[in-house]
């Protein structure tokens, strides 16, 4: 299937309605064959951890890597793959570890090299991957290389985009060279006074954009990669892609400006400007494709498993899949396929923006790549929030029912909720930038609240007086300990799904096939021959409603086992129940077996 199937919509809704993809050959990466089992990646649960936020060993009210590595039992126990943890390396903190000076070592206020090894040797005790935050787009303006650049030494004169800016005809003063804005609010450049000159920045101040077109660059951080794989990670997860290369500079050394998008009359906005000069570069894709050789070779040389590239993008589907590779060479093991959060966030959570964000990915994915499906992250509001905390659990049951790998942010297993933060207690820069007024729209400290181990002091997070954000108010009632003493609760249907996604061979490898059977219900079926196939049904709506299955498939048996039901459910595990008038209360979500 081609990216011309989205322009064509009466195609692709006549299509999807009951589209039918064999995981044995559509969904093998490249370098496999249907006839071969899936590496380790293809069906994963990933969980990202956000260090700060996760367990405080040493009572500071930080998250540390001893705090990681004194809950990895924990991820054992939920079933977890490879966790992804966010920046750990040497940082000002003025983006919280995404402004790094140093990429070669361990922020201090999170520990050591020393315990960065204990975590991975840990990891390894238990069966566990762990995988590492690359952040390549830029650098902390604290960085060795960007006080070498200032001064122009030798070999770092070019590491980042340095730009004289424009004299302005009527008052004679220097601007800058263009009017790109940043993502944080503002101009995009900023004058250095030592140097005489404007660097990018497309976050924050400071966070100089270091500059691909140069070798040295492109060099020096294919050696991060190398150093980290050398310590033992199973791979990366890397930052901000969409803005590493900017549009080459004209013949007399200018950049053109962006034009105005429409979308925001506040112009100190980033949507104020459309962003073709300074996202989605062709040369991105190749450097992706360079990053995916290191990390083959490592493995070429040294043996091991596979170490996974993930990438995350907000593109558009037709950039986006380009990251996967092409017939000659392999890219990212998996583009983050964001669409759960995008389609929702334009349209709200329904049966038929679900069906959309399947299609979305699934009908403009290359063939012979796997699909991936994530609910949320560090910087969007919790998926328990923006779904409402009814529908979590039917989220979480969607993302492991569905074919290819899954990702959880910490706490989307509990139904965290996101933490009210004040204006006072705000710390995040890019609502810092902004005002009183408007900084709710910005920030993205209520998703980063401390995670919630217990109904204790500090939600068990810190044995400390305090916490570096203030914690979530419903932490007494969702947290950790009273969710595991619970018979059924958020976690225990989180468990009992991840279980059945590495048990269950027709998950594994088996068909996939989806329909919104009416209005508010959304159905997914997966079928392996010689295996139970999985049903999950949900009602996204607001009332009851009773639905026939056979609707959707009249080879389904007149009843259907129980596997796994939503909180609020009033059904019984195990039981069977008929599929001709099955009765869904608002939220409820099911997963039945065939057998």
């Amino acid at each position: 299937m081609t990216l011309t199937l989205l322009r064509n919509k009466a195609f692709t809704t006549l299509l999807s309605a009951v589209l039918l993809i064999d995981l044995g050959q559509a969904c093998q990466d490249s370098t496999t064959t249907a006839s071969t089992s899936k590496d380790w990646w293809q069906t994963a649960q990933f969980y990202q951890i956000y260090p700060r936020s996760f367990k405080d060993s040493d009572g500071d009210g930080i998250g540390d890597l001893n705090g990681i590595t004194s809950k990895l039992e924990y991820l054992k126990d939920l079933g977890v793959t490879a966790a992804w943890l966010s920046p750990i390396f040497t940082s000002p903190m003025v983006d919280f570890g995404y402004d790094i000076s140093d990429f070669f070592d361990i922020q201090p206020e999170y520990g050591t090299l020393d315990d960065f090894r204990n975590l991975i040797k840990k990891a390894n005790e238990l069966g566990l991957k762990i995988i590492l935050d690359f952040v390549p787009n830029h650098s902390s303006d604290e960085n060795d290389w960007f006080k070498k650049s200032v001064k122009k030494e030798k070999g770092y004169a070019d590491y980042y985009i340095w730009h004289d800016g424009k004299v302005n005809a009527t008052t004679g003063k220097r601007e800058p060279p263009t009017n790109w804005l940043q993502y944080f609010r503002g101009s995009a450049w900023q004058w250095n006074e030592e140097r005489q000159q404007y660097y990018l920045h497309q976050f924050a101040v400071q966070q100089p954009d270091l500059n691909y077109r140069s070798p040295d660059v492109v060099a020096q951080m294919k050696r991060v990669l190398r150093y980290w794989l050398n310590e033992g990670v199973a791979g990366f997860r890397c930052d901000a892609l969409p803005p590493l290369f900017e549009v080459l500079p004209d013949g007399e050394g200018q950049y053109p400006d962006e034009a105005l998008s429409g979308a925001t009359q506040d112009a100190d906005d980033r949507d104020y400007l459309t962003t073709k000069y300074i996202e989605n570069q062709p040369e991105t894709v190749d450097m992706v494709y360079q990053w995916r050789t290191v990390l083959d070779d490592h493995q070429r040389i040294h043996g091991g498993s596979s170490s996974v590239l993930l990438i995350e993008t907000y593109s558009p589907a037709w950039f986006t899949m380009q990251f996967y590779g092409n017939r000659s060479v392999n890219g990212a093991h998996l583009p983050f396929n964001f669409n759960f959060i995008t389609v929702m966030e334009k349209s709200g959570l329904s049966a038929k923006n679900v069906q959309e964000a399947i299609d979305l990915w699934l009908l403009n994915m290359p063939a012979g790549r796997t699909p991936n499906w994530v609910l949320g992250n560090h910087d969007k509001r919790r998926a328990a929030s923006r779904y409402g905390l009814n529908h979590i659990d039917a989220m979480n049951m969607l993302v492991m029912i569905l074919p290819g790998a899954s990702v959880t942010y910490q706490g989307e297993e509990l139904g965290m909720t996101d933490g009210e933060i004040s204006w006072e207690d705000t710390v995040d820069p890019w609502a810092c930038n902004s005002n009183p007024n408007i900084f709710e729209q910005y920030t993205r400290d209520p998703e980063r609240t401390p995670f919630q181990w217990t109904s204790g002091t500090n939600a068990g997070f810190t044995q400390g007086p305090t916490t570096w954000l203030p914690l979530a108010a419903d932490y007494k009632t969702i947290n950790v300990e009273t969710e595991s003493a619970a018979y059924h609760s958020h976690l225990t249907i989180y468990k009992s799904l991840t279980a059945l996604r590495r048990s269950s061979k027709t998950l594994q490898n088996g068909n996939t096939r989806y329909k919104v059977l009416i209005e508010d219900v959304f159905v997914v079926k997966r079928s392996l021959s010689g295996a139970a196939s999985i049903i999950y049904v949900s009602n996204f709506g607001s009332s009851t409603v009773t639905v026939n299955l056979t609707e959707f498939d009249k080879t389904l048996p007149a009843s259907l086992g129980l596997l796994i039901r939503s909180l609020d459910s009033k059904k019984t595990d195990g039981v069977k129940y008929a599929i001709g008038q099955l009765e869904l209360e608002s939220g409820e979500a099911l997963v039945f077996s065939t057998e």
